[in-house]
């Protein structure tokens, strides 16, 4: 399944709708799929049984995570064949220089702290949209292979 789903690994409530309601305000009708923890996210991007392999265009990955921890989460993702060129871009509160750090030491494609404002929120959502679904040319091939 390769699409143009978005993936939102995020456990806070509030900025969960932010986001949504940022993406609908800017007329982003792609598919978001939430997943509230590290552990969740991982389990959906590496599933078992037979289930359907997601490739979702664009991982939007919180830090601060419960179970297992955003940078967890990039650091499986980029050890996996089939995972390891998703675009993930990093959205969180952090503002530490070792938070910036050890995501893009990870893989992270982005650093984004999230706004306080609502506008400016909805605004770096919209651009992160733009960009990373329309403008960004996604790597060539990136398909549901196994890993």
């Amino acid at each position: 399944m390769n699409d143009k789903t978005i993936l939102l690994v995020e456990d806070n409530p509030d900025d969960e709708a932010l986001t949504l309601r940022a993406f609908k305000k800017n007329n982003i009708a792609n598919e978001v799929v939430v997943m509230r923890d590290g552990a969740e996210a991982l389990a959906y991007l590496f599933p078992g049984n037979g289930d359907a392999v997601p490739s979702p265009a664009l991982v939007l990955l919180d830090l601060n995570l419960p179970k297992d921890g955003g940078l967890e989460v990039l650091q499986k993702m980029r050890a996996g064949e089939r995972t390891r060129m998703i675009p993930v871009v990093v959205l969180t509160s952090s503002k530490l220089e070792e938070d910036i750090l050890d995501s893009y030491r990870s893989g992270a494609n982005a650093y984004v702290r999230k706004p306080v404002k609502y506008a400016d929120f909805a605004e770096a959502v919209r651009t992160l949209g733009v960009f990373w679904l329309l403008l960004n040319e996604p790597v060539p091939g990136r398909g549901p292979e196994s890993d």
